[in-house]
């Protein structure tokens, strides 16, 4: 037996130290399976003052522009919006020299003064799911959090049951909520009368029924019911019909279906990092498994995938680089979502980020702490072993992501928040911090987050020239506008901001955050998003009886 954890020893020893006592040995109490994931409760209608606009022209002044694309940052320019689309952007005078006042425009509806601020394209969470009723009470909560991190963008994996998905699609393509642009993924099967999805010929009605439906593409899990073949059918029919298609490829099904072989059928993203190592196994497809392993054990299931990490082919060798250029070839998009898991390789700073207290709600909390039946609460028993494993798993996982970056493959930035202590939003700043621990540079970042998630998901549609995800004109105005420079210190992406040590005070004080993020020409005071959630979240506490301040830890 190649492993075996120490929650199940400890189990075997309390036994048999009871047993030769005499005494009797406690039972467990009886918990269910996992349970499923639950529905999710519509937002509340935009309220008056809860953004300003679209206006017939908005001007934002004095900016330094990243525009995503991995151009140097310019500016100082105008960014000049009519609507809900980029007019114009224009020079607003030379560095170190004074700005020229009165500048053209001056028929503005609204203006806002940027001056020494720095402009993004809206960011784009690539592997959503939104804050479910067992969660908080309604979408909201998670609508908001994004935004005040400057998510003006996210693909829903999915965001919630197919017919709550598709309203909360429309209404917020119609900004009648406070919420981001959403596409709508679902899995097979999901959403139509018809029952579950078992042969290639179910794959292919129900992804023409999707496609009819509003579904923008399907997540794929392979496993019991999602076989090799029914995976290839439904990749086909959705390249036909102009559905986009994303997977992650489970330990149930992996050993059919790893990415190398997802790839060749046809499919556009890999999210997480599931499939990519099995691809790499030295010794065959199977991984080498504890004895003691059921996938049913989240333990187990979440410590033996890091467990992989040394049986792999060295990075940087010849079936290293073949792997990588196969999926290039191929068109392959890694969506790695790293933050995700993060808490794995250091569980006691997860448990104990800045924004807990204020910004999680007590559900949300209460659904985290370990437990046996709410999915990613595994935390039974951790180890150091497990973080030391996952810590080299994630140094390796980080070289494949920067290796396929290096030789033009497109990584994007996805965060799956809302399992494994991540708080909906923050889970943002972290991927893009773990991009840069990955390899890339800050430029390069900011792409992952912007202009490559529009390239992916605009795809499967036949358009090439997507609408979001640069800072160019004509596109529509998605667009986050900050304090502090984020080339500098993604930290200061965080809502509750880094701490920087005031020269002239010698104190430490906070900065940074999103100061305003603009979704379809609509401008949303960020830190006012965060005070709204912090107020949710206190009504929540109030409700339910717990104290206001700070979060029960055992």
């Amino acid at each position: 037996m190649k492993r075996f954890h120490r929650h199940m020893i400890c189990g075997l020893i309390g036994s048999a130290l009871a047993a030769a006592a005499g005494g009797q040995v406690p039972q467990p109490a009886k918990v269910e399976a996992v349970k499923p994931r639950v529905g999710a409760n519509p937002a509340p209608l935009r309220q008056p003052g809860e953004g300003a606009g679209p206006f017939r022209k908005m001007v934002i002044r004095g900016a330094m522009l990243i525009d995503g694309t991995g151009a140097p940052p310019r500016g100082p320019v105008d960014i000049v919006v009519e609507r809900n689309r980029i007019a114009d952007i224009l020079d607003a005078g030379t560095p170190g020299l004074p700005m020229k006042q009165g500048r053209e425009p001056r028929d503005f509806d609204h203006e806002v003064d940027a001056t020494g601020m720095y402009v993004l394209p809206g960011f784009i969470d690539m592997h959503v799911h939104g804050s479910s009723a067992d969660k908080a009470p309604d979408l909201g909560y998670s609508y908001k959090l994004w935004l005040a991190h400057g998510v003006t963008t996210v693909r829903g994996v999915n965001l919630a049951p197919h017919e709550v998905s598709r309203v909360e699609k429309a209404r917020s393509a119609r900004n009648e909520i406070v919420a981001p642009r959403i596409f709508d993924y679902q899995r097979l099967g999901q959403g139509w009368p018809n029952g579950r999805v078992l042969t290639p010929e179910q794959a292919r009605q129900w992804v023409r029924w999707a496609a009819k439906n509003d579904i923008d593409g399907i997540k794929f899990g392979i496993g019991p019911t999602e076989g090799p073949e029914v995976f290839r059918a439904a990749i086909d029919e959705a390249k036909k019909v102009g559905l986009g298609t994303t997977a992650h490829l489970t330990q149930t099904g992996v050993a059919m279906m790893d990415a190398r072989q997802a790839g060749e059928a046809g499919l556009e993203t890999v999210t997480h990092f599931y499939g990519h190592m099995e691809a790499l196994l030295k010794n065959g497809a199977i991984q080498d498994y504890s004895t003691a392993y059921s996938f049913n054990d989240e333990q187990y299931r979440f410590a033996e995938v890091a467990d992989i990490w040394d049986d792999i082919h060295e990075p940087g060798s010849p079936e290293w680089n073949a792997y990588l250029e196969a999926q290039k070839e191929r068109g392959v998009t890694f969506d790695p979502t790293m933050t995700i898991y993060a808490a794995s390789r250091d569980l006691m700073r997860a448990r104990n980020a800045d924004w807990h207290d204020r910004y999680t709600m007590p559900q949300l909390w209460s659904f985290f702490q370990s437990s046996r039946e709410n999915h990613g609460s595994y935390f039974f028993d951790w180890t150091t072993r497990h973080e030391v494993q996952w810590r080299n798993f994630y140094h390796r996982y980080m070289r494949l992501l920067n290796d396929y970056k290096n030789i033009g493959g497109r990584v994007v930035t996805g965060t799956d928040s809302g399992f494994i202590f991540k708080t909906y939003g923050f889970g943002f700043p972290e991927e893009m911090e773990m991009l840069q621990e990955a390899g890339f540079n800050p430029h390069q970042v900011i792409r992952a987050a912007t202009m490559n998630g529009a390239l992916t998901l605009y795809q499967s549609k036949g358009v090439t020239d997507p609408p979001i995800g640069m800072v160019r004109v004509g596109k529509l105005a998605d667009l986050v506008i900050v304090k502090e420079n984020p080339l500098q210190n993604f930290k200061t992406l965080y809502g509750t901001g880094t701490l920087r040590l005031n020269e002239t005070t010698q104190k430490l004080e906070r900065v940074g955050g999103v100061s305003y993020t603009v979704k379809d020409g609509i401008v949303y005071d960020a830190k006012r998003l965060l005070a709204d959630v912090a107020d949710m979240v206190s009504a929540e506490k109030r409700r339910l009886g717990w104290p206001e301040q700070g979060l029960p830890r055992p």
